[in-house]
């Protein structure tokens, strides 16, 4: 596509006088809430950026809703960080490009692009638990949780958060459940933080510096977080943690123990009790 032809298309976006020009990524249900949310504000990403293979959960979601609304131009996973992919984006006076819930890593020629940034949406309350799965990790490690929405760096979730929310993790909460919540708060943080972004009054809070681990998909898996030894000797609260870390979406996931030369795999539901007069006891 000649630079002229996607200087045209992105004109025919239908994008409103003053809205940022945008470019779009993401897989997932909550991505395409979002998508859904930015054409609800008369907003047409100049193109679309899907997942590709096994990991594309919604893409032709997202390719549906983005070509009924006028959208044209979409990528496929890498084919995003191709040059002739960079040479049509820097044509395109991009203000942001979003990304939510896409697993691409992106090199400086792409962050540099966009004139204001690229934005992430993340499940976490950054800076705790960096990386993927975050629900797990915060119950494993205890750590704080929530929903940020943060500028891309060339480190993993490092850059600096524009807004951000903070969900408590409850003692009857599995991986799955506190992952599920985490949805509905990470579209209310970008909802919240839109008018800032249209406006440009929006801010840039640098992360505390410090060891703040980057979790990577594998680390999940490792045989002393999902084995449970029998003979072995632990505290109830460590073992339950662990249950429930490892409760998620994926029976994979979840810690197991061997017996017999079998292995069982060990998923919880953890449901408050009321008393007899109805109240949930804490």
């Amino acid at each position: 596509m000649k630079q002229n032809e996607v200087e045209a298309l992105c004109a025919n976006t239908n994008v409103e006088l003053g809205r940022p020009r945008i470019g779009f990524g993401g897989d997932r249900a909550i991505a395409i809430r979002v998508l859904d949310f930015l054409l609800d504000e008369g907003v047409v990403p100049a193109f679309l950026v899907v997942a590709d293979g096994d990991g594309a959960s919604h893409a032709e979601v997202l390719r549906d809703h983005f070509g009924r609304a006028g959208g044209r131009v979409v990528y496929e996973g890498k084919q995003f960080l191709e040059g002739v992919s960079v040479e049509e984006m820097r044509g395109m006076a991009l203000d942001f490009i979003i990304l939510v819930h896409l697993q691409l890593k992106l090199p400086k020629v792409i962050l540099d692009i966009p004139r204001k940034g690229v934005l992430n949406l993340h499940p976490a309350f950054l800076p705790d638990n960096r990386g993927w799965h975050t629900p797990s990790w915060a119950i494993l490690n205890q750590t704080r949780f929530g929903a940020t929405l943060h500028f891309m760096s060339e480190g993993i979730d490092e850059g600096d958060i524009v807004h951000q929310r903070e969900t408590p993790v409850e003692a009857s909460d599995t991986a799955d459940t506190l992952y599920q919540r985490a949805l509905e708060l990470e579209l209310e943080v970008f909802r919240e933080a839109w008018s800032g972004l249209v406006s440009n009054q929006y801010s840039r809070t640098r992360q505390p510096e410090g060891d703040w681990p980057a979790h990577r998909k594998r680390d999940l898996a490792a045989q002393e977080i999902q084995k449970v030894e029998m003979e072995e000797q632990v505290r109830a609260g460590e073992l339950i943690r662990r249950l429930r870390a490892l409760t998620t979406n994926r029976i994979e996931e979840a810690c197991y123990f061997e017996q017999n030369s079998q292995k069982y795999r060990i998923q919880v539901s953890i449901v408050p009790v009321a008393d007899a007069k109805g109240s949930e006891l804490s």
